[in-house]
């Protein structure tokens, strides 16, 4: 017996060791290792859970960062102050319009600064947890977003000839019960503040320092235009630049040490959820024929600056990245936070990413984007003013 057993492991170690080496093989082609170039300090990844407030979390990420920069430590900033003042503020927009301003769950990093400005910020212990009010551990808009949603519909395409002024005091109370009240006083340090006092004379983050940027050839580089899209819906501006200028800006950032608000597009299948976005170079080029980019640029040739990294990835133009635009393929998905800068081992570069899905993947909430990807998918960053190159914030008027 021992005789046949001693066989028949002679017999299996061949195909074991054969296995063991393809498996081995396959974990070393499946895994992408990065070396970190620059990586600016940023807080702990969050959880948005079952709602749409990507904006939030990485609008205030971003801030939270801006503050580790400055040397005021590390805080967590508080979404659902952030969130229910501005659902209030969109409502309201909505209702003026009579319905034609989208109302959701979404927003821009634009709705930060707003706050800011107008309202404040709390730090996240000045309001009840997200979603303990309603018996969960994290947000859970299924609901929230259909009764509010109802109600705003309601108001602002319902057939009336006057509106109730209680409407709004109504709509607060819903949002109330899902975040809780919004604190007028905070305590700091053994001071009391107001909000806005928290915001700016605690924290010292001042709203004017940050200023939007984008690169698309339907309005004149270096000038400021309204990003054309539904979240977008307070209107406001970005500064426009060409392609290989804002791809300058992103990289000098974090070179520098800064971090910036990211928002872009990651419905694509390039987009992976195991933590790597890049542009393969197999992607079909589209013919730019009629479109608004070839309106502007004359023609439909790939001309102007053009971003690549490596040889297995698309070759972005700013022509490429209009047309994605145009035709909805880039599409305002997804914000996130922008903290650093790391290479694989062909030396190819990759920004590092700071997410909002919680601890999931193999880099725990955290991913890499090619600047290929960066290039052709970002909609727009939020970035403080002295993160921008001095040659280009001059053209900017900045």
């Amino acid at each position: 017996m021992k005789k046949i057993i001693l066989v028949a492991l002679a017999l299996l170690m061949p195909a074991t060791a054969v296995m063991a080496k393809k498996k081995k093989e396959e974990v070393k082609k499946d895994t992408v290792e990065f070396t970190v170039i620059k990586q600016n300090p940023i807080t702990s990844v969050k959880d948005q859970h079952r709602s749409g407030t990507c904006w939030a979390y990485s609008s205030l990420g971003f801030l939270e960062a801006e503050l580790l920069r400055m040397g005021k430590g590390e805080h967590d900033l508080c979404e659902s102050f952030l969130v229910y003042n501005t659902y209030m503020d969109r409502a309201d927009k909505a209702v003026r319009t009579h319905g034609d301003a989208s109302f959701s769950q979404g927003g821009s990093f634009y709705d930060a600064i707003y706050c800011l400005k107008h309202y404040g910020i709390v730090p996240q212990n000045a309001m009840p947890f997200p979603g303990s009010l309603y018996g969960d551990s994290l947000f859970n808009f299924n609901q929230l977003d259909a009764v509010a949603s109802a109600y705003v519909g309601a108001i602002a395409k319902g057939n009336l000839k006057k509106i109730s002024p209680t409407w709004k005091s109504d709509l607060s109370n819903i949002y109330k019960n899902y975040f809780g009240e919004l604190p007028k006083t905070v305590v700091a340090g053994g001071k009391t503040y107001t909000p806005q006092q928290y915001a700016t004379d605690y924290l010292g983050l001042n709203p004017d320092d940050y200023v939007s940027l984008t690169s698309y050839t339907h309005h004149p580089f270096y000038t400021k235009f309204i990003l054309e899209i539904q979240d977008n819906w307070r209107w406001a501006e970005s500064y426009n630049l060409p392609l290989d200028e804002f791809m300058e800006v992103c990289d000098a950032a974090v070179r520098n040490g800064y971090t910036f608000a990211w928002g872009a597009d990651v419905s694509e299948s390039y987009f992976s959820r195991d933590g790597v976005a890049r542009v393969p170079a197999t992607l079909k080029d589209n013919d730019i024929t009629g479109s608004d980019a070839a309106r502007w640029t004359g023609s439909n040739a790939q001309n102007g600056a053009a971003i690549k990294t490596s040889n297995d990835e698309k070759t972005i133009t700013q022509e490429l990245r209009q047309l994605g635009y145009d035709n909805w393929e880039t599409t305002d998905d997804h914000g996130m936070v922008i903290y650093g800068l790391a290479k694989n081992k062909q030396g190819d570069e990759y920004f590092m990413v700071k997410n909002s899905w919680g601890d999931y993947g193999k880099y725990h909430g955290m991913f890499y984007a090619s600047k290929a990807y960066v290039a052709y998918k970002t909609m727009n960053i939020l970035i403080h003013k002295s993160a921008i190159p001095a040659h280009i914030a001059k053209k900017l008027g900045l």
